[in-house]
């Protein structure tokens, strides 16, 4: 078990979390952030459905997992 937690895999766990959660953030809907408040189309965005949410729950499971990753690595 200590072999498997070494600062190396550690490393390469937390950068294939991030570029994971970067590529489910550039997935993601891009009509429901910030620009859409600042003279964006004038549609509702009321809750995500199907695929959308999928997205947004992998992204936040690739972020939780990096901050694992990195809270355990901080301890090593």
């Amino acid at each position: 078990m200590k072999q498997l937690l070494t600062e190396q895999n550690l490393l390469v766990a937390q950068v294939i979390c991030l570029i994971f959660a970067t590529v489910f953030i550039l997935m993601q809907n891009r009509g429901a952030g910030l620009s859409s408040a600042f003279g964006g189309s004038n549609e509702v965005y009321l809750t995500r459905r199907g695929i959308e949410k999928w997205v947004v729950n992998l992204t936040t499971l690739c972020i939780i997992f990096f901050l694992i990753f990195r809270m355990i690595a901080l301890y090593i």
